[in-house]
């Protein structure tokens, strides 16, 4: 953590000359490194304080939709010193699928969160980044942790297959599109493997939690889905709706096998007023 202020002062007095300094020196490093390693290397520079992977980063196209964090490679500086050299950061998981990456992280700022992050590149650099952020829940519903579970990639010939098959369930099920739908269609009668703290493993685990919310008069609404990413036998769904009364982002990651999902984790995080947002960019 000791390099970070250095990070942060430097992005203060030079601008965006630091990323075009470090493009200068390791451009073609960067270049040759595919996109999944340079945003575990950027996630990683947040603990580390390691300068080189902020030349990941376009220094004149950096479109930020964290509403707490100003546009730009200014606002993602900003960002570095509020933290102060205090974060900490473990990737779970990392996917890749086109232009996009996708992580799943155990972060330590502010408090333990759980987070997805979306990053998209243009030739090869980072030009769009979009997260989802939650408290860590230790006292689970499960027994599982919010982190635990598979990480192999596997299926990779079906990466289009299941990222349909997450798409119509949640079209279906989620946005209730079709009222017909048999969720067995979708889940795993045999082996369901729940991440969300609030809700118990199996298919009576994911009604259970359901009809007691739908009782308590605070129903988990979908009300559009904005992205679907996947790589292999893993998809992740970032939407929006209502959760407990509070507008929110819903960020699921599926795990399928056998044309079935088999294991879930998400976070939720509420979406502030647009009179507090840091940029304007919208959530989504």
């Amino acid at each position: 953590m000791k390099n970070v202020k250095k990070i942060v002062l430097l992005i203060a007095l030079m601008g965006t000359g630091l990323l075009m300094s470090c493009t200068t020196i390791e451009q073609s490093q960067v270049i040759e490194k595919s996109n999944k390693v340079k945003v575990v290397e950027l996630l990683n520079s947040i603990e580390s304080g390691d300068m080189a992977p902020v030349a990941n980063i376009n220094a004149e196209n950096y479109t930020q939709h964290n509403l707490a964090v100003a546009d730009g490679l200014a606002g993602f500086g900003a960002a570095l010193q509020a933290l102060n050299g205090t974060g900490e950061v473990r990737v779970v998981r990392a996917f890749e699928d086109g232009d996009y990456v996708f992580a799943h992280t155990e972060y330590e700022f502010f408090g333990p969160k759980a987070g997805f992050d979306i990053f998209r590149f243009e030739d090869g650099l980072i030009v769009e980044h979009w997260d989802n952020l939650q408290e860590i829940v230790t006292e689970t519903a499960s027994g599982r942790t919010m982190f635990d579970g598979s990480v192999e990639i596997t299926d990779l010939d079906k990466t289009e297959e299941n990222k349909e098959l997450i798409k119509t369930f949640v079209n279906d099920v989620f946005l209730g599109a079709n009222p017909d739908a048999q969720i067995t269609d979708f889940i795993s009668t045999e082996s369901y493997a729940q991440h969300n703290p609030g809700v118990k493993d199996g298919l009576a685990g994911f009604g259970e939690a359901m009809a007691a919310l739908a009782q308590a008069g605070t129903p988990m609404v979908y009300t559009q889905n904005h992205m679907i990413l996947g790589e292999g036998n893993f998809v992740l769904v970032a939407s929006e709706g209502q959760f407990l009364g509070n507008h929110v982002s819903f960020y699921d990651l599926f795990r399928i096998e056998d044309g079935k999902i088999v294991e879930h984790w998400d976070t939720i995080e509420e979406i502030p007023a647009e009179s507090d947002w840091m940029n304007t960019n919208g959530k989504f």
